[in-house]
Formats: structure tokens, sequence, C-alpha cells
């Protein structure tokens, strides 16, 4: 058993970029969903499934990668708040990922955002990790 399912779910993703997969398969949770749907917002991955079972489902999800350098669009993924260290930033502090180009993925009382949205909504709350 895994204690921190957000880095678990961040790693599956590195490995499977650097591995070359197009598709990765990942246990499912709430948040997970969310983190998934603001990845496919934000353009960071083609297209997602989420699969329900009798016990906990499935996140699948199809990788983006550049057609002529078949690099991926996903530079790194990278946690910030772990369950030892928390980070949490209010609406003022929000932090700007590669001086905005990147995004950071951010769980607030309104719910996961990325970092501009909650800038938008002048709520702050713990940082997940930079997407970038």
């Amino acid at each position: 058993m895994y204690t921190d399912p957000i880095a678990d779910f961040l790693t599956r993703v590195r490995n499977a970029i650097a591995a070359g997969h197009r598709v990765v398969e990942i246990p499912a949770s709430n948040l997970k969903k969310e983190m998934t749907k603001i990845l496919f917002d934000q353009g960071y991955i083609l297209s997602y499934q989420f699969t329900d079972n009798k016990v906990q489902g499935t996140i699948k999800i199809a990788l983006k990668y550049q057609r002529d350098t078949k690099e991926s669009v996903i530079r790194k993924i990278q946690r910030i708040s772990t369950p030892g260290l928390r980070k949490y930033v209010g609406s003022t502090e929000m932090p700007r990922v590669l001086n905005g180009l990147g995004i950071a993925i951010v769980s607030t009382s309104k719910g996961v955002m990325t970092n501009k949205k909650a800038r938008q909504e002048n709520v702050g709350g713990e940082v997940l990790c930079y997407v970038y």
C-alpha cells in the first residue's frame, strides 16, 4: 500500500512518458479524476477515460506527443506538497510556473483548479504539483 496516491499518479505518468507509452492506466480516485480533467483541459494529454468496477475503478490516460520530434508535451511533472511537508499558499502568493508557461494544480476550498483560475477566484489552497 502506498502512502501518497498523488505522487503515485504523477510517477505513473512520468514513467509512461519515459518509456514512450501511448496509454497509461492508473487506479482512480476523485482527486485524480479532477487532476486528469485539468491536464486534458490545459492540453497536456490527448484524452482520458474513467472506468468503474466494483472496487475502485481506473483512469486510462492517452499521452500526447509532438508529431515531428516525438517528445512528450509534458516536459516535467513535479510533486510539490507531500504528506510530510504540506505546501499551502494564499491567493496573493499563488506560484507562477515557468513564468506563466506551465501550470500548478491547486486543491482549494472551491475544488481542484489551476493556479491561474485560483488567482481569478481569489482563493488559496494546497499546491499539489507543477506541470510544464
